[in-house]
């Protein structure tokens, strides 16, 4: 049972991180195919797949197209209960759920102020007061999560779930940006970004060159901190 996942870019594109993670970590086989993000084909190239107009598209062994991340990770959950994609106890499913969906619709300051990237760190990137807010709202809900499941450290519901899936381009943006955030927040972000699977997208970036590259900041950089 092989699924097929339709891709936009591994440096910058982070629901498409956010698509394969939810199949790789859980040990769901897929074959990925490249869709032109930054190529200018990306309309041509998922018109086979329509109704679907944004990456990542997943496509079940069946035929079926399922398009938008949330709409993805509830149809593997269903399809794959035993994988553990939601946490088990009721009550962290619900508090990870809630979680993904204020991911998936939240944090627009965060989003359009520091896009994600994998290329370096950059230094003196001042937040504006809406990044501030959304990076202080994080924190609430991580916290949140950790009191729900018990965690102290580690994945927000002690095993890894669908959270620390729609979390992980998160931690980039912070890390990437080196933004301000607390001691608990960072150690979670670090470890995210220290996950094998991040890691070797990362160096799957990297092999890819863009003239112009998307997203360029005038910031001084220093080699991105998390080692591969």
């Amino acid at each position: 049972m092989t699924y097929d996942l339709f891709l936009g870019d591994r440096m910058y594109s982070s629901w498409s991180l956010r698509g394969w993670l939810m199949l790789e970590k859980f040990g769901l086989p897929c074959r990925t195919h490249m869709v032109g993000l930054y190529g200018g084909t990306m309309a041509r190239d998922l018109a086979p797949l329509a109704p679907a107009r944004l990456v990542p598209v997943l496509r079940t062994p069946e035929g079926t197209v399922v398009g938008e991340t949330l709409a993805m990770a509830e149809t593997l959950a269903e399809r794959h209960p035993d994988a553990g994609l939601w946490p088990g106890d009721a009550a962290a499913r619900a508090a990870a759920r809630w979680l993904c969906a204020e991911m998936a619709t939240g944090f627009a300051a965060l989003r359009a102020d520091c896009p994600m990237q994998f290329q370096r760190q950059y230094i003196g990137f001042a937040p504006s007061p809406a990044v501030q807010a959304d990076l202080a709202r994080l924190e609430t809900l991580w916290s949140h999560a950790r009191a729900v499941s018990g965690a102290a450290e580690g994945w927000l519901f002690g095993g890894y779930s669908l959270a620390d899936v729609f979390y992980t381009p998160v931690a980039a943006r912070i890390i990437g940006y080196d933004l301000a955030v607390g001691e608990d927040a960072r150690a979670y972000c670090t470890a995210l970004l220290s996950d094998p699977a991040v890691r070797a997208w990362r160096r799957q970036a990297q092999e890819v060159t863009y003239d112009p590259e998307p997203y360029a900041c005038s910031l001084a950089s220093t080699d991105w901190p998390i080692a591969d």
